[in-house]
């Protein structure tokens, strides 16, 4: 392959996958479990030389100016890298659905018709800062009987190199094509547009990172995108609340971590609850550094705390994803102003009420037009790994067949099987 001819390259990159995907198909349940759990071991043995190949993104990345958001997401710690060993043996105990069929039934005709899982193939993985996303990308290719082509930022290229080659090792040492993992490896961008333009080699496009990264993939791609353009999450505090419980779940849904796209973003507070949750709300993230940007009644019941940030809200600021201790709130009547609120204002990725009332709960999860909607839970669990898929390709926010993270049977497909004893048509 030549990586100065980009055409080339990326033809190249789509054949081996395109070969690579038919024996991945058919690669049995113990040869995909034996590759994840090499890799495992792998990540493991292998993490002070990850670790030192991160430093050097990290190094460069300070250099040229990469804020702290997009710093936090680039670092590869040992516990990040255990996290992503933990999910790859988690997929490897996790039953195979490839080949699995649901839904027989018999037809008057006497053929009986049902729906077989199937792999989509192969797909390609755009993605910035965050090179766990390898691991994550690589382990849901292989338990899914996939193959992909990888492409992350320029920021990650050592880490996401030396990454790549455990995974490629693992798959070797499992009887497994390494091509069924590759990585780009060039930074130049003209390869993105060829990897999203190569229908005769590539499935679904997955881009995973900011607002313009993805907005331009979803334009000029001319495959099938799973994607999600932000994480303008809410959580609402309703009437009647067990406020002790609210306090605890908000500081954890805004301040855990502020890089993620589930962080809430915003928080609406009903009327009736607001003088006595707002006070102590504010002062957990005034001690927090958090800048507040609050409607007119939230701000005028959060003054006079030390140190509190607190700016007039923007109609912006309702649809902004901050990634950043930054939180807009606002002071709603009720249930039924909170879910317009979200549906208008939400990204619908992940909305969570905070209540005591069944039935306010029950028309939230109903009504609330999101990929994940909670009850009484913390927008930071919308997340793979929590949701026990072992890892996530993403978190989609399309309607099709994969909404929410996306696990193994986002990156499946169904067809149908029909079985019968000679039956014709009359």
């Amino acid at each position: 392959m030549n990586a100065h001819n980009i055409p080339e390259l990326m033809q190249a990159l789509g054949q081996h996958a395109k070969t690579a995907s038919a024996a991945m198909a058919k690669a049995s349940a113990a040869h995909k479990s034996a590759a994840l759990r090499h890799l495992a071991t792998l990540l493991r043995s292998e993490t002070t030389a990850l670790v030192a190949a991160n430093q050097e993104d990290l190094s460069r990345a300070k250099t040229n100016g990469l804020d702290g958001p997009m710093l936090d997401r680039l670092k590869l710690s040992a516990s990040i890298l255990e996290t992503c060993a933990v999910g790859c043996e988690q997929l490897a105990v996790m039953p195979d659905i490839i080949g699995s069929i649901s839904g027989m039934t018999q037809q008057p005709s006497g053929i009986r018709v049902g729906q077989m899982r199937v792999p989509i193939g192969v797909f390609g993985m755009i993605y910035e800062s965050r090179p766990n996303v390898t691991i994550e990308a690589a382990s849901l290719a292989i338990k899914s009987g996939n193959a992909c082509i990888l492409r992350g930022g320029s920021e990650a290229l050592a880490s996401n190199t030396a990454l790549a080659k455990l995974v490629q090792q693992a798959l070797q040492a499992a009887g497994l094509p390494a091509e069924a993992v590759q990585l780009v490896p060039t930074t130049d961008r003209a390869a993105v547009g060829e990897l999203i333009a190569m229908p005769a080699y590539v499935d679904v496009i997955i881009p995973r990172g900011g607002k313009g990264l993805i907005e331009r993939i979803s334009k000029d791609a001319k495959v099938p995108v799973i994607k999600h353009l932000d994480g303008n999450c809410h959580t609402y505090v309703d009437d009647p609340c067990d406020l002790d419980m609210a306090l605890t779940v908000v500081d954890n849904a805004k301040t855990q971590k502020y890089s993620p796209c589930n962080a809430t973003e915003s928080l609406l507070v009903a009327r009736g609850v607001a003088a006595a949750f707002l006070p102590r709300i504010g002062q957990v993230l005034a001690d927090k550094g958090v800048e507040m940007r609050c409607c007119p009644e939230s701000k005028a019941l959060l003054q006079g705390f030390k140190g509190a940030a607190l700016k007039d809200a923007t109609e912006q600021d309702w649809f902004e994803e901050y990634l950043a201790p930054i939180i807009s709130i606002k002071v709603v009547s009720g249930v039924d102003e909170a879910i317009d609120h979200i549906n208008h204002y939400s990204s619908h990725h992940t909305d969570a009420i905070l209540t005591l009332n069944h039935v306010h709960g029950q028309r939230f999860v109903r009504e609330v037009d999101s990929a994940s909607v909670m009850i009484n839970a913390s927008t930071r669990f919308a997340d793979g790994f929590e949701y026990g898929l072992g890892a996530e390709i993403g978190i989609s926010t399309d309607k099709f067949h994969a909404r929410g993270p996306v696990g193994i049977e986002g990156l499946t497909s169904l067809k149908f099987v029909v079985l019968g004893a000679g039956e014709v048509r009359g």
